[in-house]
């Protein structure tokens, strides 16, 4: 059976500008490097937290298709008002933290990329609440 999120994919245009953003502006850790048969790096495996983790490769990103599913990626976060602060501190573009309409509070930032990227802090009225542990 499934146990959780394992991690998130994306193809980047600058991969060095890439791996700043992730692991100077929003914490992650660098876990290893994919690499080819010249020793040359053209990925990175980059731990979140927890289990979850992020892996980005070097390439050109394809155009956004009207046709696609994907949205964004969602950060939880212990306070998303220090957060959001501690970002802009590091020069990263957050939006304002608003309530959503699950009772969680949220604020919104893009890596690099365009990538959207959502913080996210449970309240204890967010729908999501009877199923944390």
């Amino acid at each position: 059976m499934v146990k959780g999120l394992a991690h998130i994919c994306f193809v980047v245009h600058d991969l060095d500008a890439a791996i700043a953003f992730y692991r100077d502006r929003l914490g992650f850790t660098p876990a290893f490097d994919f690499t080819n048969e010249k020793g040359e790096r053209y990925g990175v495996y980059m731990r979140i937290g927890g289990r979850s983790f992020i892996e980005l490769f070097r390439g050109e990103p394809e155009a956004r298709s009207a046709k696609q599913s994907y949205q964004h990626f969602c950060l939880e976060v212990a306070d998303i008002q220090c957060t959001v602060r501690e970002l802009r501190q590091a020069g990263v573009e957050v939006s304002e933290v608003k309530m959503g309409a699950d009772n969680s509070w949220q604020a919104w930032l893009q890596d690099p990329d365009g990538n959207r990227i959502e913080l996210h802090q449970y309240t204890a009225e967010s729908w999501q609440a009877p199923w944390l542990a």
